[in-house]
């Protein structure tokens, strides 16, 4: 007879007598990582804001295979200090100023310790009814804060859901104006529909478009100018519209703007509706950056004609201090949303559902599995009041007109297009070079001051121009940051002169 081979591991009864979910050792290890996080935000300011890493850098500092025996969360937290933390890119560093912010808080951060501690998984309100419940009073909340039509909110005829992203939320949206038309007219007539932006409408809209069936031919990105800040021209949707029609297709889904990508311009929603109403489209208005800076009234004008949209969407996660992710869309008609995105089965039934007097957040959305989103968003609201949060995002806009002034006094740069919100895109001005490629030198002078690791932006091309984005919302971040900021960027402008 053949010997009898008895894994090692099977012998080793130390590992099954771990619990992984003993509440001691979450109080001693959650104080650790608690000082862990407070010590990092302590010292981010330090640390190079974007990565200096080289692609692969991970792989040659960590071992080629899991281990077969516990570590303590000691050496697990030596090793994310020395291999994790020079490999990421610093989105709460107050020097970091690229794409928009990912702003966080004591708030945000609290609120998703206790929705992961809590790990409810929310697809229905029997699965939790708090978490449900919760997030319907929490869109009603924000939306009274923005001063959305009473047809938006859940005390009205409409309702609000937290989706992961903007991507998502767009989807769903253009997935109920997709069903609810080809309900009528037919299914085989899906070749037929057509979907408008502008040609600064956030790349997720094609992405969108692309799922949700629509022909690659029929998706619209209307060329907008420098003429008019970049904003949709409602004569420029107008004609394409008409086009459209009298090539006998049919116009499905507009999604218009408030703050851009690339300038944060700002698409006409009243005039831009009128044309869509006319012609039946549904309107999504995706104000994923700006959006929260409509809780002042300063701002509010922004969303003026949103009573004719069909939806509206926010980002929380960017900046109104609530961690990534939490996207805040508002539909006025659930039914539509509903309709298109709902599936039964029999595993799934109960009682509340079946009244039809609770909301089932699985039918508003893509996945049927969610997180317990609204938590953190509740927190961040009741943690810091309607007060404050307006402060906040007015603090930030202040910094950025200083950042904007200071790049006026120096004749060497321009202010491309008007500042709207907390973001100025500016550019070395052609003047100033000899004959050098002027977006060639912008694009080189952003490279060389990201590959100092003294502060971080990123770029947008707009009418061929090659423009450099300066984006405050970091929570840390603090005039002194800004005006640093601006002496990094004229040393750097110096140095490459010399260097032409």
């Amino acid at each position: 007879m053949g010997s009898l081979n008895i894994d090692p591991e099977l012998q080793n009864n130390s590992v099954s007598c771990i619990n992984p979910l003993d509440s001691e050792e979450l109080r001693r290890q959650g104080h650790l990582i608690i000082d862990f996080i407070a010590d990092y935000y302590k010292n981010v300011e330090k640390q190079p804001v974007r990565s200096q890493v080289e692609p692969g850098y991970l792989s040659k500092c960590l071992p080629k295979s899991a281990p077969n025996n516990p570590e303590p969360i000691e050496k697990i937290l030596q090793d994310v200090h020395e291999h994790i933390v020079p490999g990421i890119t610093h989105w709460q560093s107050p020097n970091y100023f690229a794409y928009f912010p990912s702003s966080g808080s004591v708030a945000g951060i609290i609120g998703e310790m206790i929705s992961t501690g809590f790990n409810v998984v929310g697809f229905n309100w029997m699965s939790s009814p708090a978490a449900t419940e919760l997030e319907n009073i929490v869109m009603d909340w924000l939306g009274e804060m923005l001063k959305l039509p009473k047809s938006f909110l859940f005390s009205g005829k409409g309702g609000g859901v937290i989706q992961g992203t903007t991507c998502e939320a767009i989807l769903c949206t253009l997935s109920a104006a997709r069903d609810r038309i080809l309900n009528k007219i037919g299914r085989e007539n899906i070749t037929k529909l057509v979907v408008y932006g502008s040609d600064q409408t956030h790349s997720a809209l094609q992405k969108a478009a692309q799922i949700a069936g629509i022909d690659p031919k029929n998706f619209r990105a209307i060329k907008t100018m420098k003429s008019s800040s970049f904003g949709l021209s409602p004569d420029s949707l107008q004609l394409t519209v008409e086009s459209d029609v009298e090539a006998g297709l049919i116009p499905l889904f507009l999604c218009a703007t408030v703050g851009t990508t690339g300038t944060t311009a700002v698409d006409p929603i009243g005039p831009l509706c009128d044309i869509a109403k006319r012609y039946g489209i549904w309107v999504h208005i995706d104000a994923a950056y700006a959006g929260s800076s409509c809780i002042c009234p300063e701002f509010r004008h922004f969303l003026d004609g949103i009573e004719d949209a069909d939806s509206f969407s926010l980002n929380a996660h960017k900046w109104f201090f609530t961690t990534l992710d939490c996207c805040c869309l508002w539909v006025k008609n659930p039914g539509a949303l509903i309709q298109s995105l709902s599936t039964n089965p029999e595993f799934l039934r109960n009682r509340a559902s079946d009244s039809k007097t609770v909301v089932d957040y699985k039918d508003w959305q893509i996945t049927l599995s969610r997180r317990f989103r609204s938590m953190k968003l509740w927190l961040v609201l009741r943690s810091y009041g309607v007060t404050n949060l307006r402060n906040f995002l007015r603090s930030h806009v202040k910094m950025a007109k200083l950042f904007e002034e200071l790049v006026g006094e120096d004749k060497r740069f321009e202010v491309v297009v008007p500042r709207n919100f907390a973001m100025v895109c500016f550019r070395v001005v052609p003047s100033t070079l000899d004959k050098e490629p002027v977006n060639k030198f912008n694009n080189e002078l952003l490279e060389s001051i990201n590959k100092s690791g003294k502060l971080y932006m990123t770029h947008a091309i707009v009418e061929g121009i090659f423009v450099i984005r300066f984006a405050i919302g970091a929570t840390l971040t603090e005039e002194r940051h800004v005006v640093a900021a601006w002496k990094v960027v004229q040393q750097h402008l110096e140095a490459n002169l010399n260097m032409i």
